[in-house]
């Protein structure tokens, strides 16, 4: 998709800079890397969420490779960029990316899930360095991540904050309470990504509850908002950096995702079940040489 097709709100004004081919490799490593990590630590712990964290990868690498502001080593910078998770049991691809900027020893990894070790299902920001909010019941980090953005003004700190959400916690009042909020409030440092991949838990997101035409709630809601191919590198850090170029506008600004839950092994793609699961180490194995051998699995 070329910039000129992507949706676009049409208060953007300033024109960011296109990634280059060498951003873009680098991101769609960093997400292979996601996703091979969490075949290799949902192994250890012996279940886990697969299919959640495959949908994200590519979200997951374009923030913290390509926009966020961060320090190697300094996961308490008072001026880094801050990153919540509503879909917080998406935390076992998220760790390694933490461990990989040194905000704690990649040894750690290795015990993830046991008896003593600070890495949890769901992410402790008491426990994890680099861990903004503590998150496992869906709903609650628009609401702190705008709280973060407005206690960012009390202090003069100039930090954006970004907040995944799971298309299916759209169902949360929670969330749309925080949306009303963030827009009140002229909050343009807060980011809302929404993985819009289809599926929560009990089914179709859809089928449950529809959430259509959801851009338009947003935009209802007093939100910018642009809508990407979550999984095309290219096309998320292009509006992840338009948006910071205009961050003068006064809106809040929501990034609906168009994902696919197990992104990258396909029989996750096809079984919803996945969501949460366990692979035998045969199946790891398959499962490992598919998307080491898929590439640019965007």
């Amino acid at each position: 998709m070329s910039p000129g097709s992507r949706k676009l709100d049409a208060r953007i004004g300033v024109e960011a800079s296109e990634p280059n081919e060498t951003d873009i490799a680098r991101i769609n490593e960093r997400a292979k890397y996601v996703r091979l990590e969490t075949l290799r630590l949902i192994q250890i712990a012996k279940v886990g969420h697969y299919s959640s964290v495959f949908s994200c990868a590519e979200i997951f690498a374009t923030l913290y490779y390509d926009a966020m502001r961060l320090r190697r080593g300094e996961p308490k910078w008072p001026a880094r960029d801050r990153f919540l998770m509503g879909k917080g049991h998406a935390a076992v691809g998220l760790y390694p990316l933490l461990a990989d900027w040194d905000f704690f020893s990649k040894d750690i990894l290795d015990n993830y899930t046991r008896l003593g070790s600070p890495l949890g299902d769901h992410p402790d920001m008491r426990k994890v360095p680099g861990i903004d909010f503590s998150s496992g019941s869906i709903g609650h980090a628009l609401s702190a991540g705008l709280g973060m953005v407005l206690g960012g003004r009390l202090t003069n700190l100039d930090f954006t904050v970004y907040v995944l959400l799971g298309d299916g916690e759209m169902h949360e009042g929670q969330v749309w309470e925080a949306a009303l909020s963030a827009a009140h409030h002229k909050a343009q440092n807060l980011v809302a990504i929404v993985d819009r991949n289809g599926y929560q838990l009990d089914g179709k997101v859809d089928d449950i509850i529809g959430i259509e035409p959801l851009g338009d709630k947003w935009r209802a809601f007093g939100w910018e908002v642009h809508e990407v191919d979550g999984h095309n590198a290219r096309e998320l850090a292009f509006v992840l950096r338009q948006i910071r170029a205009n961050r003068s506008q006064s809106a809040p600004v929501c990034v609906i995702a168009k994902t696919v839950k197990g992104h990258g092994v396909r029989y996750m793609e096809s079984e919803p079940g996945w969501h949460l699961g366990y692979l035998t180490p045969d199946d790891e194995a398959l499962a490992a040489a598919e998307i080491s051998a898929r590439g640019e699995i965007g």
